[in-house]
């Protein structure tokens, strides 16, 4: 059934913005440098007439998308701008009015079919893999749930019950969900702050005996320095997944340098979530490092409270990699592996027990899965892709808006702050970090809350 909120694409655009860091991020074994922004903007037009523009911005991340073993850096970065160019093209050629979600049900083959002849041509050492697609496509998706807000008057996240969506979300999921919708997995305001995870890369200057030459850029440079600086109570720690010495010794010691820290401020409790990014060769690994950390030092092994895609991503080529043991310690959540209900379902089978949302995959894909999440009882993240500006609003909107999660990462101020310049401005409780916290509250504007 059609509704007269219902939206079509009039226009299409896109720009490309390059950013670069401040520090090397090293992901996934691999240092990083910079980002590339692709930022898009839509018109739509309601089926009643009214007529609006929607935004979308999101880093291409080719390392964590398309990582270097499967094609080279310059490769896989080339074939995802210029998957960039040809989706919003397709995007522009949409003749479909409906509502987002089914946009995303309707254009997500089409991106994965023009990838799919885009590794042809271009003689990829690899196919683009599905989660490049829709890491790249993501801010088009963004785009369209912003413009159908904006278009509407309200909220995007209040747009998505019976009123505004023609299918309930068996449609979308399976018939467990029959006769439910999204508004009954998302709330109507945002949450007023959420904690900040903050991340503790593997080249991370812990302390200063870590520090041949001093930036001197008036940021923080040592692990203590940030924590006082900006209140932190959450931290992200990057492993290597493949030296279990160093894995333990790395925890162990930003434990300490952490304790020694916050009882100078004061305070007794923090959380971490640990971060293998895939690098572990078996589950072996995982339950060896937490019985180590629990082992040498018990309150480290209490204040970690989840780990993040410890094995490799193919879940269907790793069925032996099961998580149940390591589930019963700790949260293990997929995350580079999710990339639609399947997985997701694969994932629970094979004894992942959370799920990290994030907005790099597309505002119509997290929407989803923090519903099957929910459902399924499972624990929820949203992370982050060292989101700055639009992109880390986009993020912290759909954390603030998920029941559940109860932090947020955010990066980009750490190895890109020069790519925040201008939004601090208009909205310094996202971007001003003084308490720990991030000031969701002022997530409300129509579209996507800014």
């Amino acid at each position: 059934m059609s509704k007269s909120t219902d939206i079509r694409i009039l226009d299409a655009d896109y720009d490309f913005e390059v950013h670069h860091y401040r520090t090397p991020l090293k992901f996934g074994g691999v240092p990083t440098d910079h980002c590339i922004l692709f930022n898009v903007r839509l018109r739509v037009q309601t089926r009643d007439g009214k007529v609006a523009e929607g935004t979308g911005s999101m880093p291409l991340g080719n390392v964590w998308a398309f990582p270097p073993r499967y094609a080279p850096f310059e490769q896989s970065l080339a074939a995802m701008k210029r998957l960039s160019d040809l989706a919003v093209s397709a995007t522009r050629g949409c003749t479909l009015c409906a509502h987002p979600l089914e946009f995303s049900e309707v254009l997500e083959p089409e991106f994965l079919r023009i990838a799919d002849e885009l590794s042809r041509d271009m003689q990829l050492d690899s196919p683009m893999p599905k989660l490049c697609t829709v890491v790249t496509t993501s801010p088009i998706d963004a785009a369209i749930h912003d413009a159908f807000g904006k278009a509407n008057g309200i909220n995007s996240y209040n747009g998505l019950s019976e009123a505004f969506v023609s299918a309930d979300l068996s449609h979308f999921l399976n018939d467990r969900f029959t006769g439910k919708y999204l508004d009954r997995y998302t709330s109507r305001v945002p949450k007023p702050t959420m904690p900040l995870y903050h991340l503790v890369g593997a080249l991370d200057a812990l302390t200063d005996a870590d520090i041949p030459d001093r930036l001197n850029d008036r940021l923080p440079e040592t692990l203590p320095e940030w924590i006082i600086a900006d209140g932190l109570t959450h931290l992200k720690i990057k492993l290597n997944g493949d030296d279990l010495g160093w894995d333990v010794a790395r925890v162990l010691a930003i434990d300490k340098i952490v304790a020694e820290t916050q009882a100078k401020r004061g305070v007794h409790t923090w959380h971490y979530s640990a971060d293998f990014n895939e690098t572990c060769k078996d589950v072996a690994y995982l339950l060896e490092f937490l019985n180590r950390i629990r082992e040498t030092e018990e309150q480290a092994f209490h204040r970690l409270a989840y780990i993040e895609q410890p094995t490799d991503r193919d879940l269907k080529a790793h069925p032996e990699n099961r998580m149940h043991k390591a589930a019963e310690l700790k949260p293990v959540v997929i995350d580079e592996s999710l990339t639609d209900f399947e997985t997701f379902l694969l994932a629970r089978e094979q004894g992942y027990s959370g799920v990290a949302l994030k907005a790099c995959k597309g505002q119509s894909q997290a929407l989803l899965m923090g519903a099957a999440a929910a459902e399924y009882g499972m624990f929820l993240a949203v992370q982050d892709l060292t989101c700055p500006g639009a992109s880390f609003l986009h993020s912290a909107g759909l954390a603030a808006r998920i029941p559940g999660v109860t932090a947020i990462e955010g990066n980009a101020r750490q190895f890109c702050p020069s790519a925040n310049d201008g939004w601090r401005d208009r909205f310094p409780s996202i971007f001003n970090i003084t308490d720990g916290t991030v000031g969701t509250h002022v997530l409300t504007a129509p579209g996507l809350g800014h």
